[in-house]
């Protein structure tokens, strides 16, 4: 065993500390090949379709749902199956789960790989009360027992791979997800991601990379690191000090695609307006698309302005876009303020194909086509 600079501990075979990692390179789930060393994150209120899809063309080997109820797939629920939409140009794609019972858990693997997703992830992370009052989430890193049975259930349901997203505990320095880890592996768990901050952090404070590195050292499955990489050196550095097989990006690729290209190819230009312009006004047209005209509405206001802070444009424009009306309104007033965009948009439109949907046959009827 030989110390990392991060204070953890790993096998001299996975460190490499000087190492520059070719983030273009793939690597593999089980029999599933992801294309980059680049995983788009699970996010809850951002992780749709029309995201994902363009997070694989920014440079993602692997995209994820946002967690989805194995409840609300239990009962139905017309909201919760829409999240099963699967395009065919979002492939290697994960559909990721939260519940707390393995039966329901498995039954809905079932569904999820049935409707075309490559990998079933499983959330034992989230820190969000509505979730871990109900047994899921991070608080089921208190409970390793019902974890490890909802992965073997899952395992012996689904032939495609089942991941893991875990935090490092429920406390401030728990190193719950350590005791964990292994025994997930145990019960069937083909790679883990771990997101080193405790629930109770949330997102305030660093994530520490040192416990990433000592859970590489201790499973023999893929490890990926998730937080706090917003640039191509901060991924390089986690890939290189804890031998994880990728990196996960999240909140930074948030109204902003060109992070993730920065991340897997280096040098990038920043986007000019006509670009940022274009981007969004096929998101929305994607989006209305994939939810209908009443969700997508107020579902892309948080999007606005991560599209265009940052100095992109006047932050009286933002405020503009969101007393309009309609889509339609927005999509004219982007392409008023960046009439170079309208071009733009027309490629992007002929680059990306509409990708050819699989789901079950279940009530989605208030989600647009696909």
């Amino acid at each position: 065993m030989v110390a990392t600079p991060f204070g953890g501990s790993q096998t001299a075979r996975k460190y490499h500390p000087t190492a520059v990692i070719d983030l273009r390179e793939s690597w593999r789930i089980g029999p599933v090949e992801v294309p980059t060393r680049l995983v788009l994150a699970p996010m809850a209120g951002v992780s749709v379709q029309a995201f994902r899809r363009q997070g694989r063309r920014y440079g993602a080997g692997l995209v994820c749902s946002e967690m989805v109820s194995c409840a609300g797939i239990e009962h139905r629920n017309e909201k919760t199956l829409g999240y099963l939409r699967v395009a065919s140009d979002e492939h290697p794609l994960a559909i990721q789960l939260f519940g707390t019972e393995p039966r329901a858990m498995a039954d809905a693997a079932r569904m999820v790989e049935d409707v075309g997703a490559d990998i079933v992830d499983v959330n034992f992370g989230c820190p969000v009360k509505k979730v871990t009052k109900t047994g899921a989430g991070a608080h089921l890193l208190e409970d390793p027992g019902r974890a490890c049975r909802i992965i073997e259930a899952i395992a012996d349901a689904v032939d495609v791979p089942v991941t893991v997203k875990l935090r490092r505990g429920v406390a401030n320095g728990s190193r719950a997800a350590l005791e964990l880890g292994p025994r997930l592996v145990e019960a069937g768990v083909a790679s883990i991601t771990l997101h080193p901050r405790s629930a109770q952090q949330m997102y305030t404070g660093t994530a520490d990379h040192s416990l990433t590195a000592e859970l590489v050292s201790l499973v023999d499955v893929p490890v990926v690191a998730s937080g706090d990489v917003t640039s191509r050196a901060r991924a390089q550095a986690v890939l290189a000090t804890t031998g994880a097989e990728a990196v996960m990006v999240g909140r930074g690729a948030q109204g902003n695609p060109w992070a993730l290209r920065e991340i897997v190819d280096g040098d990038s230009p920043a986007p000019v307006r006509e670009e940022v312009a274009a981007e969004l006004v096929l998101f929305i047209r994607e989006t209305v698309r994939e939810l209908g005209e009443r969700r997508a509405s107020g579902f892309l206001k948080k999007f606005y302005g991560w599209y265009l802070g940052g100095g992109r444009f006047p932050k009286e424009f933002k405020q503009e876009l969101l007393q309009l009306d309609s889509t339609d309104e927005i999509e004219r007033r982007l392409l008023a303020a960046a009439p170079g965009a309208y071009e733009i948009v027309e490629r992007l439109e002929a680059e990306v194909a509409s990708g050819t949907e699989v789901t079950l046959e279940l009530p989605v009827s208030v989600y647009g086509g696909g």
